[in-house]
């Protein structure tokens, strides 16, 4: 069964006098004797009779709150499965980005050991040779200078141990309570020096893409946009308010809903995708789904609503007071308005991209009398049979 709520078209807290009025106005729409060349029309109204037997009897109706706080339950418990899963698929796929990474660092590193040994060459041939701080930093690029001078300065070189005889007469000149904080310091002049010879920070790689392209310090690549479905309802969208959105991994990012929000809308929020290793932070794109709301239907910018309107209303014309996004709103039903007619409110709509608004648009619904009426039976009769007194 469908959900009670939705089809007789009230709120899951409305109590028994509204239930019943909705019940009786949409009976009276669907009845088959008034739709007998709708074929659906029998099984609408069993359904809407359904429908009120659930929710007129206090048991039944707790039943089913139950039952679909439950459904809910459920339906979110999935959620968090698939966006778990999701996860563990993208740590798969950026492990699988850093082996390539890796083996890409290996290959140029091995292309520039080719390019050095080269020109080391064409320098033997000419005569003229190169001091090593140059050539390293031709090569490799400044930063790699920088290491291996800052190695010699200290008395050894790019990725060669300390001789024994100067850790000795470092360690002799240090105070005890100063020995730690020198060891300390040269493990870290050891380890830059061997970082430096094996060619693993990042600058080094720019340096060697630089090299090779010819061009200024190339940046890293860009990780892949991870994109996330935000559920939001109409009176964030209308009021523009704060929202969250899960990530997945336990991150969670909040943004503001900004102005020509509507459906299908997308927001990137930048440097908050994926993560991988030696790549750029990739961005977040969140796609904007508007949930289903119990008063309006949203049509790009407009709002559209239903109004019940009964015969003699729809003939002679009438006024009545809808909920609007903004608060009620006074309509004007024109006389003889059929089922087809539309009555357009201009900016009582959404807010566009350019601050314009769109309208609320107020769809009609003639309805018949709660109960049977001889005289306009008879005057219905002699209108379809031609007879007019």
């Amino acid at each position: 069964m469908r959900d009670p709520y939705k089809i007789l078209g009230v709120k899951r807290d409305a109590g028994q006098d509204e239930i019943k009025a909705a019940w009786r106005n949409m009976a009276k729409a669907v009845h088959p004797d008034h739709n007998q060349g709708d074929p659906t029309a029998s099984a609408r109204f069993a359904e809407i009779g359904r429908a009120y037997e659930t929710l007129k009897d206090p048991k039944k109706r707790s039943l089913f709150d139950n039952a679909a706080r439950m459904a809910e339950a459920k339906a979110n418990e999935g959620t968090i499965m698939q966006q778990r899963q999701a996860a563990r698929e993208a740590a798969v796929r950026a492990k699988a980005a850093q082996a390539n990474a890796e083996r890409v660092m290996e290959e140029l590193a091995r292309a520039a050991a080719q390019k050095a040994a080269a020109d080391a060459a064409k320098q033997q041939k000419t005569g003229a040779a190169e001091p090593p701080e140059e050539m390293i930093e031709r090569i490799f690029g400044t930063q790699a200078r920088t290491a291996a001078g800052g190695g010699r300065a200290q008395g050894f070189a790019a990725g060669a141990p300390k001789r024994p005889e100067a850790e000795a007469a470092t360690a002799d000149k240090q105070p005890d309570a100063g020995k730690a904080e020198a060891e300390q310091q040269q493990a870290a002049e050891e380890a830059a020096a061997q970082a430096s010879a094996v060619m693993q920070p990042l600058s080094l790689l720019t340096s060697l893409v630089r090299r090779f392209t010819g061009g200024s310090a190339a940046v890293p690549e860009k990780a892949p946009d991870q994109f996330v479905t935000k559920t939001v309802t109409v009176d964030e969208v209308i009021k523009g308010g704060w929202v969250t959105v899960d990530l997945g991994e336990g991150r969670d990012i909040g943004f503001a809903l900004a102005t020509g929000t509507t459906e299908g809308h997308q927001v990137r929020l930048k440097g908050q995708g994926h993560k991988l290793t030696g790549m750029q932070r990739g961005d977040a794109v969140i796609n904007i789904h508007i949930a289903p709301d119990e008063r309006f239907t949203v049509n790009g910018f407009d709002l559209h609503t239903v109004l019940p309107v009964t015969i003699e209303n729809a003939v002679l014309g009438s006024e009545a007071r809808i909920d609007g996004p903004n608060g009620s709103v006074t309509v004007t039903v024109p006389a003889w308005s059929g089922s087809d007619k539309t009555i357009r409110i201009p900016g009582q709509g959404l807010t566009n991209a350019e601050g314009g608004k769109g309208d609320l648009v107020v769809e009609l619904r003639i309805m018949l009398w709660e109960k049977p009426d001889d005289k306009v039976t008879d005057l219905m009769r002699s209108m379809k049979n031609g007879l007019f007194l």
